[in-house]
């Protein structure tokens, strides 16, 4: 399924965003979790920035 995801995503202007996944712990239980966005590339170091203040 996510081979279908991608090539679907290298059409037209697909090829403009990147798919940025951030990992945060939880305080509560230790356990990590990951937050998954589709980010043009002109902003990819904006949110990742943002994410790790």
């Amino acid at each position: 399924m996510a081979k279908k995801a991608v090539a679907s995503l290298q059409k037209g202007g697909g090829k403009e965003f990147t798919k940025v996944i951030i990992t945060a712990k939880s305080a509560k239980t230790g356990a990590y979790t990951f937050k998954e966005s589709m980010v043009h590339n002109d902003n990819v170091k904006e949110v990742v920035a943002a994410a790790t203040k």
